[in-house]
């Protein structure tokens, strides 16, 4: 089966967590408003037109007759459908936990720069925005990185154990992808005492079932999406 992923076009945003996970899996599919002639017109009258199953936003996948959208959902689906998760439910529970855990940083670090409104622009709310991005560093970034550094402390390389990456490890690697993009002087300093996320990072990064996916020119760069780097909400 082919299937199709519609997110919007022209940011990575939280579509991209389950590229990773599509790619590094070797899973065909579309990426359907990314086709020629689509726009974000095309994606919004596909979602208005689905029924049975309606997605509240992108990214949603279309399986066959289902329709699955929130990430974390998606990627549960994925990950035991092609073995991107443990076999036993505890452990595919576990790692959609971990899943839910980064969406929760993941809503956080975009609320940064946009702490009021999602519809107003930042530079309405970059007061606000200031205050909210100095709690994220100085508070909200260690506890989320080092609640992450505790769970691999004891694993040999991956956050469900094991010799085998999953979908969290892609997921976590992307949170952290972006928060070095968002977030460079922050990360530089907290980078030493998280060495087990960064070595994850890393190790990601490296992955032979993402190297052609980095190389293709089809991932996309950060900008305007959920990581934005404002030099003014960065700091040491």
């Amino acid at each position: 089966m082919t299937y199709d992923l519609w997110y919007w076009d022209g940011i990575p945003g939280r579509g991209e967590f389950v590229r990773l996970a599509l790619e590094a899996g070797g899973i065909a599919y579309r990426e359907r408003a990314r086709e020629p002639g689509a726009d974000g017109a095309t994606l919004a009258a596909d979602m208005a037109a689905r029924r049975e199953y309606p997605p509240f936003a992108p990214p949603y996948l279309v399986a066959g007759k289902m329709t699955l959208a929130q990430t974390a959902n998606i990627l549960l689906f994925l990950g035991e459908k092609h073995g991107l998760a443990p076999k036993s439910v505890e452990g595919r529970l576990w790692v959609n936990q971990l899943q839910l855990t980064i969406a929760d940083m993941v809503a956080e670090a975009h609320d940064t720069h946009h702490p009021i409104s999602s519809s107003d622009y930042y530079e309405d709310q970059k007061a606000e925005a200031a205050r909210r991005a100095r709690s994220f560093r100085e508070e909200r970034m260690p506890k989320f990185l080092g609640y992450f550094e505790r769970v691999l402390e004891g694993q040999q390389a991956w956050l469900a154990g094991g010799e085998r990456w999953t979908y969290a490890d892609l997921s976590l690697f992307q949170l952290v992808d972006g928060l070095l993009y968002a977030f460079p002087k922050r990360m530089a300093t907290l980078a030493a005492s998280y060495p087990k996320v960064m070595a994850l990072h890393a190790r990601v990064a490296a992955l032979p079932e993402l190297q052609p996916y980095f190389q293709s020119g089809r991932r996309l760069p950060y900008g305007d999406g959920i990581f934005r780097r404002y030099r003014e909400l960065d700091a040491a």
